[in-house]
């Protein structure tokens, strides 16, 4: 049974699309349904099923990716000893605000020391991130958290992200000097998704201060939420990193508000396990080096760069 196998059933298993897969891996879609289904055969079990047009796993497809994605970074880690570890692959699991407005320089830094270096981000919920590090199948997590989620994962702290309230030029909040919980009373929120970190810590506020608040749109996009804000008479949530450029520019304005209970910090989160590549490792100095993080990853091995 060939590895290339097992690579293409993982990228089925991940992008849960023989097409999506098959354009990733430059293969024809029949030659990824071939090798799936030699897959199928040489296990005696099907490893995918169908619920109306949405592709899942079989319970024994899930067990054998959980075994397939430590084969594969056993293989990987061969690879990169013996290329002294110039190529490989990094997949960096983060959200969406993270992943445009903070990793790209970064990211670009990175590739300056290693050209040949994939590096595949991953945007996604919080909760799903840190379990995609927990099954293995991300390399490192990015995310804003308050406080650890899974205490048997490792964290760093890499700064504390300051959250900006925001609202259109024009909006009447603008000619207040300090804006208070009372002032929040009855306003129209623009609000990220139902299972974002920060609006769960802004709505549990607003209701433990009896504050009555009012969705008018919900958001899964960082940019949406902004348009909307700057077309429309609602206010907004936002980390400041995705909004510095249009309140540099004058386009939206940062309330003065806030308050102890919404906070959050950007997080490095890495399985405890994981084997750290050069490539990995000095993606974490840069990181570190960015914004004098003080903290170290505990390495599994001990990479020979």
């Amino acid at each position: 049974m060939e590895l290339t196998y097992f690579q293409t059933f993982r990228e089925v298993a991940f992008r849960q699309s023989f097409t999506r897969a098959a354009e990733e891996l430059g293969y024809a879609q029949s030659s990824v349904t071939m090798q799936i289904q030699k897959l199928e055969k040489s296990y005696g079990v099907p490893l995918f099923e169908r619920y109306g047009r949405q592709l899942r796993l079989t319970s024994a497809g899930e067990e054998l990716l959980k075994i397939v994605i430590q084969m594969l970074d056993l293989y990987q880690q061969s690879r990169e000893k013996l290329s002294q570890q110039r190529g490989g692959s990094l997949s960096i699991g983060t959200i969406d605000s993270v992943a445009s407005y903070y990793l790209p320089p970064l990211i670009q830094q990175l590739r300056q020391s290693y050209p040949e270096l994939t590096i595949r981000l991953q945007p996604d919920r919080e909760t799903m991130i840190v379990n995609k590090i927990r099954e293995g199948e991300l390399d490192i997590g990015l995310i804003l958290e308050d406080k650890p989620s899974d205490p048997n994962l490792q964290w760093i702290t890499i700064r504390e992200e300051p959250l900006v309230l925001i609202a259109s030029p024009n909006h009447p909040l603008t000619r207040l000097h300090e804006i208070k919980l009372d002032h929040l009373s009855d306003v129209e929120w623009i609000m990220t998704e139902g299972s974002c970190n920060y609006r769960i810590m802004l709505e549990h506020v607003l209701r433990a201060h009896g504050i009555p608040y009012r969705i008018g749109l919900e958001l899964g996009n960082p940019e949406a939420i902004k348009r909307c804000v700057m077309a429309g008479s609602g206010i907004s949530l936002l980390p400041r990193m995705a909004t510095e450029d249009e309140i540099s520019t004058g386009e939206l304005v940062a309330l003065p508000f806030s308050h102890s209970e919404i906070r959050l910090h950007l997080k490095l989160v890495v399985h405890p396990k994981k084997w750290m590549s050069n490539s990995l490792l000095e993606f974490l100095e840069i990181l570190k080096a960015t914004h004098n993080v003080k903290g170290h990853m505990k390495q599994r091995h001990k990479s020979s760069k």
